[in-house]
């Protein structure tokens, strides 16, 4: 085989090896996390039934949907622990192929990226839900009593947790756009009013048809997207001017 072939080769099994840990890391915190699995997704639940009325229970009309849906969670979760150890498998098989500029902005980006979308889970479980939740049984006729399905909460809580975790990357595509040179910060802030009601037509689609929740996501995503301006201005001071002639020792070109 020529160099290149065996180079090509042993990416394709360091790629694999990682792969595997990765799988193995995920699988021993769900091993360890399965005896608390029905825990797990009563944590996930406590929102919804903090606005049920007293005695009322969720419900489930799948026959194994009882045991699923806490697996599902119980693996969400086990990704979740285990997501610093995929990173640093990423960014170990990638960093060798990187230059020495370029890893001092994607190690930064890859980890900011990362707890952003953890922060728009959390916002969204901790902040969101609990308002949404409230708002519906406010206006919920009083004939009526609530029994959501524990499959389709599950479902909406992902949607919802996808959502806000997107929303809050917001300030690392503003910063990506920038600092590739697909746009200037100054061309983004002659478009913000076009974003402010993308934000909200983007939070009319994907969140519940309320006004709480809707204000809830966009004014996030338009806050966030103001705090990667800032930063996008910072990087693009910074950025040294392509045509700069480069300097020498002595002071020769």
């Amino acid at each position: 085989m020529s160099d290149e072939q065996e180079t090509f080769l042993s990416h394709l099994v360091e790629l694999r090896d990682r792969l595997l840990r990765c799988v193995i890391a995920i699988g021993l915190v769900f091993l360890c996390l399965m005896p608390w699995s029905a825990d797990v997704y009563d944590f996930l639940a406590a929102p919804m039934m903090r606005t049920l009325p007293e005695g009322t229970r969720m419900i489930a009309t799948g026959v194994v949907t009882p045991f699923f849906v806490p697996i599902k969670v119980t693996l969400l979760v086990a990704f979740l622990i285990s997501l610093p150890f995929v990173l640093y498998q990423i960014w170990a098989f990638v960093a060798p192929g990187l230059y020495a500029h370029e890893k001092r902005f994607a190690l930064p980006l890859v980890v900011g990226s990362s707890l952003l979308f953890l922060a728009g889970m959390a916002f969204c479980y901790f902040l969101v839900f609990n308002t949404v939740f409230k708002f519906i049984a406010t206006v919920a006729p009083k004939s009526i009593t609530p029994a959501p399905d524990i499959e389709q909460y599950l479902a909406f809580v992902m949607t919802m947790f996808l959502a806000f975790g997107v929303t809050f990357e917001v300030p690392i595509v503003v910063l990506v756009l920038v600092k590739v040179g697909l746009v200037s910060v100054a061309k983004l802030r002659e478009v913000r009013s076009y974003v402010i009601v993308a934000a909200f037509v983007i939070a009319a689609v994907v969140t519940p048809p309320d006004v709480t929740s809707q204000i809830m996501l966009a004014v996030p995503m338009c806050v966030l997207y103001e705090i990667g301006l800032l930063l996008a201005r910072l990087v693009e001071k910074a950025a040294p001017p392509e045509d700069a002639p480069e300097v020498g020792e002595g002071g020769s070109k």
